[in-house]
C-alpha cells in the first residue's frame, strides 16, 4: 500500500455551530465551507480549508456531529464530550484495489466502499488495525474539492 495525500482530519463535535466558531476565531480558518446534512452516514459535516501549499491543496478539517440516530459518533461523544480527532483520511488512485490490498494485509476493512462526503468512494479501517487511528480511505477526487 502506497501511503496517498492526506485528504482531510476528521474531528467530531457536538456542535459544528461551536465548531465553525473555534476554527474562524481562535485558528483564523479564513475558507469555512457550509454545513450540510449526509443522512446516508447519519452525520452533518462541514469542511474547514487550511492553506494551500504551493500547487497542493491544504488538507481539510472535516467537522462531524450526529444526526439524530447516529450511534457512532455519538458514542465516540459520549466517551469525548467535548468531540476530538475521530480519524484521519488518505487518498488513493483505485479504492478496490486499495481494499483489496488491506484486507490481503488481514486489515478489517469495516464495510462495502460508499459515498463519502467529497462525492467519492470510500471505506474505513478498524483503528486496531492501523496503529490505534480510524482510518478512512478514499478515492481521490477526479475535480478540485
Amino acid at each position: 500500500m502506497k501511503l496517498g495525500r492526506l485528504n482531510h482530519i476528521g474531528v467530531a463535535t457536538p456542535s459544528i455551530e461551536a465548531s465553525i466558531a473555534f476554527w474562524r476565531d481562535v485558528m483564523g480558518a479564513t475558507h469555512i465551507h457550509a454545513p450540510f446534512d449526509l443522512p446516508e452516514q447519519g452525520v452533518k459535516v462541514c469542511f474547514v480549508d487550511t492553506p494551500a501549499d504551493g500547487p497542493h491543496n491544504g488538507t481539510q478539517i472535516e467537522l462531524i456531529e450526529p444526526l439524530p440516530g447516529n450511534t457512532s459518533i455519538a458514542s465516540f461523544l459520549d466517551k469525548n464530550p467535548q468531540g476530538g480527532q475521530h480519524h484521519m483520511c488518505f487518498e488513493v488512485p483505485d479504492i478496490h484495489a486499495a481494499k483489496a490490498e488491506f484486507e490481503a494485509m488481514g486489515k478489517r476493512v469495516l464495510g462495502e466502499p460508499r459515498i463519502g462526503a467529497h462525492g467519492t468512494l470510500i471505506f474505513f479501517v478498524h483503528p486496531k488495525d492501523m496503529g490505534g487511528v480510524l482510518t478512512e480511505i478514499m478515492e481521490t477526487p477526479k475535480t478540485a474539492h
